[in-house]
Parts: C-alpha cells; sequence; structure tokens
C-alpha cells in the first residue's frame, strides 16, 4: 500500500513555479527545487519524477488558476463588459495576479505569464510545454473574445469587429508589457501602454 503524501502539492507546485521564473527552467536544477519547497530529492522524483515532472505539473496547475480567474473576472451584465475588458487590462500588464489566492510577486518581471516564459525558453524542444502554454493562452482568449462580443452586443464596441483578433490584440499588448516591465519601466508606462491599447479598440459609428 502506497505511502499518503505528507506534503502539501500547491505549496510545492507554487514554490517551484517561482524557482523556475526567477531561475528559468535551464538554470533551476534538482536542489534548487528541493531548496525552494523543502521537498528531498526522493521526493521529488518519487512524486514527480524529476525536474520536468515538477514543470508540467506546476504549468498544468498555472494553467488551471488562470483558465478559471480570466473568466471570473471578464463575467458580467452587458452594460460593463467594456469596464471589464479595461480593468482587465490594466490589472495584467502590471502584474497583478488574476487569481485571488496568488501573492502579489516581488517585482514586474516576476510577474509576467509563466506559460509564455517556459515557451520561450524551451517549447520548440518540448512538445508538452508548447502544449499547456497553447491551451493556457487560448482560455484567455477564449474569456477575452467572450467578453468583447458582450460589449458588442451592448454596442460598446463596433459589431463587425472580429472578438478574437481584438482579444489576440490585447493579449500581445499584455505580453509585450512583460517584456517592458522587466526593463525596468515606470508603473505609469505601463498604464499609457494599456490605456492606448484600449483606445484603438474600435467603437461603433453612431449616426
Amino acid at each position: 500500500m502506497a505511502r499518503p503524501r505528507s506534503f502539501d502539492p500547491d505549496h510545492v507546485l507554487h514554490a517551484a513555479e517561482r524557482q523556475f521564473r526567477a531561475s528559468g527552467y535551464n538554470g533551476t536544477s534538482v536542489d534548487d527545487i528541493s531548496a525552494a519547497t523543502g521537498l528531498g530529492r526522493g521526493s521529488l522524483y518519487a512524486a514527480f519524477d524529476g525536474k520536468r515532472g515538477v514543470l508540467l505539473q506546476a504549468m498544468a496547475d498555472y494553467f488551471a488558476r488562470v483558465g478559471q480567474s480570466a473568466p471570473k473576472m471578464l463575467a458580467g451584465p452587458d452594460e460593463g463588459a467594456l469596464e471589464r475588458l479595461h480593468a482587465y487590462l490594466l490589472r495584467a500588464v502590471h502584474g497583478v495576479p488574476l487569481a485571488a489566492d496568488v501573492p502579489p510577486a516581488p517585482d514586474r518581471a516576476a510577474s509576467a505569464c509563466f506559460a509564455a516564459k517556459m515557451t520561450l525558453e524551451i517549447g520548440a524542444s518540448d512538445p508538452e510545454v508548447e502544449r499547456l502554454a497553447k491551451d493556457c493562452l487560448s482560455a484567455v482568449v477564449r474569456a477575452v473574445a467572450e467578453c468583447v462580443r458582450v460589449a458588442q452586443r451592448h454596442g460598446d464596441i463596433a459589431p463587425d469587429a472580429d472578438p478574437d483578433d481584438l482579444a489576440y490584440l490585447l493579449l500581445t499588448v499584455i505580453r509585450g508589457t512583460d517584456v517592458v516591465g522587466a526593463y525596468g519601466h515606470s508603473p505609469d508606462r505601463l498604464t499609457s501602454i494599456a490605456e492606448s491599447a484600449f483606445a484603438l479598440l474600435p467603437r461603433p459609428r453612431h449616426h
């Protein structure tokens, strides 16, 4: 009979995520993960099958949090859809956690999209990492695009605009501010970028 786990998986995965964010996948060793999580090497291998297994489960955990929080933040009545898009964009470009149970990151670089960071580093050589990242992006795109559709229905965004295109536009801006923020640009600059992107959303023509 297998022994029950004697550790908190959420704590381990969140700690491992922070370590991967700080050092990257290639810059993180099993010993680094062990030190960050408080879990011995043997336990890490037994529970996660090594460093890559920890990464895949940490990414899946991140995907689950973001996949739940984005729709929750963007859902609501028709008349508030445009304001929800605005609030979501501002929160995201400043690295505010999109899941309520995640504490704020110590700096802007550490709050960048975990899935995107890992994909840029190793996605080309690891199809599973790439798949998880694509699934995460797709979930957020669907939530943003649905909010765009609701805003169109209420008459706040041009009805002939493509919701998916606008969702990708906003998410491209958010991911771009990950880079800008990592270079140390001020919160005011990030706000200006977000406001400029929001202003690009096509509004209905009023006759």
